[in-house]
């Protein structure tokens, strides 16, 4: 699916630290992963306690108006905190996992993967968000759900629009190939990487994309703009800015690089 005459710089994009970022696009604000808990240390499901290390760069109440929020998944306090789940309550909608949708209820809805909704535009027309497939670990997704849990991302595409991809926790390149066989060529990628690693899960290697697999996401998607979230503000992210420039600069890529503004 090709791009418009619509620019990538055109979606303006904000970071809060964590994989949480807001952007606006088709007239409507989208937040991917609310997270705006303080530093400290937060249990999961799975037994493995994950630690915060740095606050977010802004609080909820900076904001303003959220139209949906794209969370690749629920059950893990570096994707959605306790902040991070009262603000749903005041979002008209939240769109997740098939499990998130059902554990969140209320204003949430969970999609399956290539399951597209249309969202109304203020000045007319839809945005049409898309659930694309993501793998949180570095083995099959039959193999890493169980533990690691369900995952998904996005893209948004439009009529006049660029195309946006939101690429949630997702550590499988394989994915991503399967994302650009359809979507490609991306204007604005939101690449959650930091190469996170847990004791004793999938023999420490990441979770989410390394740097390096980042680069390589970015040159099959065929992104113009790449924001990278995910990457500060974890003890297990092991690999953060950095690591992120000398990466996409190894590839040839640092002209795609975009740090967004910040909270």
């Amino acid at each position: 699916m090709s791009s418009s005459s619509t620019t990538a710089a055109h979606v303006p994009v904000r970071v809060f630290g964590g994989p949480t970022a807001l952007f606006e696009y088709g007239g409507l604000r989208f937040l991917t992963d609310p997270t705006f808990d303080g530093p400290g240390d937060y249990p999961t499901p799975a037994g493995v306690t994950l630690t915060k290390t740095a606050p977010a760069t802004g609080t909820p109440a900076d904001l303003g108006r959220v139209d949906a929020v794209l969370l690749s998944h629920d059950e893990h306090a570096d994707n959605l905190d306790v902040s991070g789940r009262a603000l749903l309550a005041d979002v008209p909608l939240t769109l997740t996992t098939t499990g998130g949708g059902q554990r969140l209820g209320g204003k949430a809805t969970g999609l399956a993967d290539w399951e597209s909704v249309e969202l109304e535009r203020p000045g007319g027309g839809t945005v049409t968000v898309t659930a694309v497939p993501a793998v949180h670990g570095p083995a099959p997704r039959e193999e890493v759900e169980p533990i690691a849990g369900q995952v998904v991302g996005f893209v948004l595409t439009g009529e006049g629009l660029p195309t946006v991809y939101v690429s949630g926790d997702n550590a499988s390149l394989d994915r991503v190939r399967e994302i650009a066989d359809r979507f490609a060529p991306v204007d604005t990628a939101l690449l959650f990487a930091g190469a996170p690693r847990s004791p004793g899960l999938f023999d420490e290697l990441p979770l989410v994309l390394d740097s390096a697999q980042a680069a390589e996401a970015s040159r099959v998607l065929g992104a113009r703009r790449v924001v990278p979230v995910h990457y500060e503000g974890w003890a297990h992210f092991t690999e953060g800015r950095a690591d992120l420039e000398a990466a996409f600069d190894e590839a040839g890529l640092t002209d795609r690089l975009d740090w967004g503004s910040r909270g």
